[in-house]
């Protein structure tokens, strides 16, 4: 079975612990997931299994959008309900305005830097470790994209809002900097993803729905479908199949040069309509980058 699940993720397990569930239930070999999920947080985490593993970096790459509910006047250091309270103010009556105004400056390419309490790893650590030994270290800031912030409903001092980003976003810092800038400071309260690509909460499976619920499984060309395709065929598909670059020169009409801004990836197709692999699109070649075994 080389699937991929969209899984509707409950509160108060980890991302692993879900896909350990997924895995049992399917009795398959092998499963990971495609963008971690907070414990705390729903919604939408991909599972793969088998030979989807092999593309859960290209489905992690993929906007996202969230819904998430701010308790403003209490900022915590885990940036979320999980930690302890590190500063408690009372919340003066903010007007929808002023807020509009605050998130407007958090919309578009921004500064963000990652939070302690994160995977990421520094000299081969995740940070959550040090952060639970009561150290903190410099973390650099990195670029990421808002798209879109919206209020979705004001109950001071909750703050419920809808946002769309790009990859590598931490909402829990979105959310800590809002309520620094609004001076009050904030942690995420409730968080729900919603969607990730084109793979959202509505066609999302609990645990208990599968595996009746067919429209949360989708086949790896399916979950492909936003990378461009390439047909391959007689000595190109040899080589490719073989893992050996394609001459760009070969198949210069099927990939065209409206590259820009887009994904330089492709699904790789064989004349029986079979994807067999991903590829990278280079100055003179196709770069093989996945193989699948099926």
């Amino acid at each position: 079975m080389n699937i991929v699940l969209n899984f509707n993720k409950n509160s108060n397990i980890t991302s692993r612990d879900a896909v350990t569930a997924a895995k049992r239930l399917f009795k398959v070999r092998k499963a990971g997931h495609a963008g971690t999920l907070d414990p705390i947080a729903t919604g939408v985490l991909l599972i793969c299994f088998n030979e989807a593993t092999k593309i859960t970096g290209y489905l992690s790459d993929l906007s996202k959008e969230y819904i998430v509910t701010a308790k403003l006047g209490e900022a915590t250091d885990t940036y979320d309900t999980e930690g302890a309270i590190t500063r408690r103010v009372a919340v003066p009556d903010i007007s929808r305005k002023e807020i509009e105004a605050t998130l407007q400056r958090f919309t578009g390419d921004i500064e963000q830097t990652p939070p302690m309490f994160s995977a990421i790893k520094m000299n081969g650590r995740p940070l959550y470790e040090l952060a639970r030994k009561g150290i903190e270290v410099e973390r650099r800031p990195r670029v990421v994209v808002i798209h879109s912030l919206e209020i979705l409903e004001m109950k001071l001092p909750y703050l419920r809002m809808k946002a769309a980003c790009s990859k590598g976003t931490y909402i829990r810092s979105l959310c800590n900097d809002i309520g620094n800038a609004l001076g009050v400071g904030a942690h995420v309260f409730e968080l729900v993803r919603t969607r990730i690509g084109d793979f959202t909460l509505e066609n999302a499976a609990a645990l208990d729905e599968l595996p009746n619920k067919t429209a949360s499984l989708h086949t790896i060309d399916d979950a492909l479908k936003h990378l461009r395709e390439l047909v391959l065929e007689g000595n190109e598909y040899t080589r490719a199949i073989n893992g050996n670059p394609v001459s760009i020169a070969r198949v210069a009409k099927q990939i065209g040069s409206d590259w820009e801004g887009r994904s330089p990836f492709v699904r790789l197709r064989n004349t029986a309509g079979k994807v067999f692999g991903i590829g990278k699109v280079t100055a003179d070649s196709i770069k093989i980058e996945r193989l699948f075994n099926i």
